[in-house]
């Protein structure tokens, strides 16, 4: 009996010397703002698909070649081409007002709204714009600053007979930092930006702080500025800003430039040394230097899944697992949580999942030798979550799948490079397509209508009452996603007031020719 205890209390003691060392073992299984990770739950019990009928159909699909041919083909001329100088010209004034400098927090595609709201507001103040200084993000501790991200030099020049830029405050200003405003009340920093604030807001409220101190920095700088009542000339400074200004720096774009032509120029053997990549090709021919490719935003993450509050098929332990992720970060505060998963699909308010999307890009005519390029692949649920889609199409790629661990180093682990590859690889690609809305989906709808590009946006209102029809066949599913689809592929919408004119550039952005 005495033994019987001592082997019971041994291994009472080394399961919780295992409780105690699993986080410090899998810390990503306990960080509730780990999001870059699956959950436990998600990866243990991973759910089967959820259309398995119209799966099986269109595994069976045939394309007819008409349809592949206008799905391919680009957009027409759509009547509307770039104009983005000034009406008016003027030089720049002799004597400025004073240096901005602006806060920016976010992810990339935020931050890059915010300088081209920053530019904007410099100019209506007359002042010298300091280069956007970029905030540690919060959930991946992105340290990178513009200059990691940007061509500097060139945002500078293309802007130079516009707005004057520098790149750091003078030194009168040195103690002018982001630690300096952090530590207490300062008569410089304007704290009271308005959420979509008028040119009249920074007239009367920041120009008098210029005027007085020679400098004013304005935190937090996200969405302060409107997309109504400003000058012509402001909105299409915006647009200069956006499509010519900020170009990424070099080694993101020969980055990308290698990953567009290897998608482009697909290989049919590979050569891999340790953590090397192939570094020539076998049996490249002409034929294939005319591949195209789509490259799909999944934005299928934790976050979004959480959010939404929608039933994704991973059985009542995925439901808590979210719900509970849903209480730490939002306490609540979501209002789709009042509504049953039925309500929200038929509202269009659940992100498509890997498998729904697949079976979207099948319907409109996509067929399993299209060259899928992944952009931000991780996925809520891991492989087994995208399994259905690999099963639709094979030939699915991303950064890690193209590149080698050597030409991934300068990005790898830093969420804004990263994230600036995926938007350069984008706007390169033949077809666009975002199965949610979102800033990085908001910034490239916006940015391929200015360079007409065919972008597919999916009609969620329609698709949702779709997959809640389970006795639906493929006939009839892929006749609803063609006709619900016809005007969604680039389209070019007019900007209705208070909408974005980075998801929305016409017609500030253009001219009618």
């Amino acid at each position: 009996m005495k033994y019987h205890h001592q082997n019971l209390s041994q291994r009472m003691a080394f399961a919780g010397l295992f409780v105690l060392l699993l986080p410090i073992l899998s810390p990503h299984l306990f960080s509730p703002l780990s999001r870059s990770y699956p959950s436990l739950f998600s990866e243990w019990n991973a759910p089967k698909p959820r259309h398995l009928p119209l799966l099986k159909a269109a595994l069976d699909r045939h394309i007819p070649v008409r349809q592949k041919n206008e799905l391919w083909s680009p957009l027409p001329y759509q009547g509307w081409k770039p104009c983005i100088e000034p009406t008016t010209i003027h030089t720049l004034p002799t004597k400025s007002q004073g240096y901005i400098q602006v806060f920016l927090d976010g992810g990339l595609n935020q931050q890059r709204m915010g300088i081209c709201d920053a530019v904007a507001v410099a100019k209506i103040l007359n002042a010298t714009l300091v280069i956007p200084h970029l905030e540690v993000n919060a959930v991946w501790q992105d340290t990178s600053s513009f200059a990691d991200i940007f061509d500097v030099e060139h945002f500078i020049d293309t802007l130079s007979h516009d707005v004057a830029i520098v790149k750091e405050p003078p030194s009168d200003y040195w103690w002018s930092t982001r630690e300096y405003y952090a530590t207490g009340i300062r008569a410089m920093r304007i704290k009271t930006a308005p959420v979509h604030g008028s040119a009249d807001w920074y007239l009367e409220n920041v120009l008098p702080v210029l005027q007085s101190y020679g400098i004013a920095a304005i935190a937090p700088f996200s969405h302060r500025l409107a997309f109504d009542k400003l000058p012509p000339n402001i909105q299409r400074l915006r647009c200069k800003v956006n499509f010519h200004a900020l170009t990424f720096v070099p080694h993101i774009r020969v980055l990308g430039d290698a990953l567009v032509n290897r998608l482009r120029h697909p290989f049919e053997k590979f050569h891999t040394s340790g953590t090397g990549f192939l570094k020539d090709r076998m049996n490249d021919t002409e034929s294939e230097g005319s591949g195209k490719f789509v490259v799909l935003h999944l934005r299928f993450d934790k976050d979004m899944a959480a959010h939404s509050s929608c039933d994704f098929g991973g059985g009542k332990a995925e439901r808590l697992a979210l719900a509970k992720y849903r209480q730490l970060l939002w306490q609540g505060r979501v209002l789709n949580s009042q509504f049953t998963d039925e309500a929200l699909r038929k509202q269009g308010r659940c992100p498509l999942t890997p498998e729904e999307i697949g079976l979207l890009l099948a319907a409109l005519g996509f067929s399993n030798s299209t060259r899928l390029y992944l952009a931000s692949h991780k996925v809520y649920g891991g492989e087994a979550r995208i399994s259905a889609l690999k099963k639709l199409f094979p030939l699915v790629d991303h950064k890690k799948s193209l590149a080698s661990a050597e030409e991934l180093a300068k990005v790898d682990g830093k969420a804004s490079l990263l994230a600036a590859v995926d938007y350069y690889v984008s706007l390169q690609s033949d077809i666009f397509i975002s199965a949610s809305p979102g800033n990085m989906h908001n910034a490239l709808v916006g940015h391929r209508a200015y360079l007409n590009l065919k972008t597919i946006r999916p009609n969620m209102v329609m698709l949702g009452p779709l997959f809640l029809n389970k006795s639906m066949e493929w006939p009839e599913f892929q006749d609803a996603v063609l006709s619900g689809h016809k005007s969604r592929q680039g389209q070019i919408r007019l900007r209705k007031e208070s909408q974005s004119i980075y998801t929305y550039p016409i017609p500030d952005c253009s001219c009618q020719s």
